[in-house]
């Protein structure tokens, strides 16, 4: 009761700042949190923090909040004119990021991942502003593990990260996810409608992050015929990298949808029947809430093969499975043919992933930010 009437009377003077981007893991998990907040505090100031060329430029203002770019990249595995030009990018991120906490004077600054978060974290850091770190992958990059020495709570998705980050302020609550997923009850005649699809087939949905994956969509190009003769259709996000390569595939006669990117991903996860994916951290936490049967085929281009860590930990619960690129023309066919054959594997899997998902983590989050606040 006390804690209430305190958090009325600030509710005015609430500033937050948030930042997280590059990828739609790094940009949704963000929105989710200012969302709850908002809730909790609907005359609270919000400001995103982002990179200016990156996809958070579009997202966020879509979802209603202002937001500031920073001239920041990430470091390329070769040599490129934009890996020269990092000391510079950095240098200039940093003087931004401070006069933008100076000005804008949040009362805390919380971050969800990529590289302008960690300018602005740090920033933070350096100037006592309490920081939040969102840790959504089962190992965390050297970044969060810089940032984590001063932050103020740090909330995680997995067991065993106070390994990397100090204990005390390690909270596991699960990675936010977007309010609209929490229900599918009703929306299967919805989703049907909307993406075209057939009620006498099943949906197989393909999903490779938010910028596409050429290795899931070149196994979905060869295996059209297949799905064909086993009469599934797909509803296949191909990205908007590769939309132009791909998008002549669409055959709504065959059942087959190829789509760039999709906004209402709750019909997607309604409409399916079997999901292929990426094991990007939020990617998994929504699946778990979704608890359809998946199979990961993780990137092996990420920071500390974090996406097979990812899938690997919910494989071992018996909750999904889990090809690895490399052995994609060797093993998709006869494991993706067992699945769908095979109903009692089917429940087994949706059981367990189900028991693994945490639907309160944005509210839990957000208490830990009151905390602090």
């Amino acid at each position: 009761m006390l804690l209430n009437k305190m958090l009325n009377r600030m509710e005015k003077k609430i500033k937050i700042i948030l930042s997280g981007g590059g990828t739609g893991g790094h940009i949704y998990p963000a929105i989710a949190i200012a969302n709850e907040l908002k809730l909790q505090f609907p005359d609270a100031e919000f400001l995103f923090v982002g990179a200016q060329d990156k996809m958070e430029m579009q997202k966020i203002p879509q979802a209603g909040y202002k937001i500031e770019g920073l001239w920041i990249s990430g470091i390329q595995r070769k040599l490129t004119v934009d890996n020269l030009m990092f000391p510079f990018k950095l240098i200039s991120s940093l003087y931004k990021s401070f006069k933008i906490l100076r000005s804008f004077k949040p009362n805390v600054v919380i971050g969800t991942g990529g590289f302008a978060s960690g300018a602005v974290m740090q920033v933070a850091n350096w100037m006592n502003i309490p920081t939040v770190i969102q840790e959504q992958n089962s190992f965390p990059g050297i970044t969060n593990k810089l940032l984590a020495k001063k932050a103020k709570a740090i909330c995680v998705a997995y067991d065993g990260l106070e390994l990397f980050f100090p204990k005390n302020v390690t909270y596991i609550t699960g990675n936010p996810v977007r309010s609209d997923i929490l229900n599918l009850d009703n929306k299967y005649e919805q989703a049907l409608q909307v993406f075209n699809l057939n009620a006498s087939k099943k949906t197989l949905v393909v999903l490779g992050g938010s910028l596409g994956a050429r290795a899931i969509n070149n196994l979905i190009e060869k295996n059209l015929e297949f799905f064909k003769n086993n009469n599934i259709q797909v509803l296949w996000q191909c990205g908007k990298f590769y939309y132009d390569d791909y998008k002549k595939y669409n055959d709504l006669s065959n059942g087959i949808v190829v789509l760039d990117f999709i906004e209402q991903m709750d019909l997607v996860y309604a409409a399916a029947n079997f999901i292929i994916s990426r094991s990007g951290a939020s990617s998994v936490s929504e699946l778990a809430i979704v608890a359809k049967p998946t199979i990961f085929i993780p990137s092996p281009n990420v920071a500390e093969d974090h996406q097979t860590k990812n899938a690997q930990a919910i494989v071992d619960q018996n909750a999904a499975l889990l090809i690895k690129e490399k052995d994609l023309d060797s093993s998709f066919v006869s494991v993706f043919t067992n699945l769908i054959n095979n109903d009692n594997l089917q429940q087994q899997m949706s059981i367990q992933f189900k028991s693994l998902a945490k639907p309160n983590a944005t509210k839990d989050i957000v208490k830990k930010i009151f905390e602090l606040i």
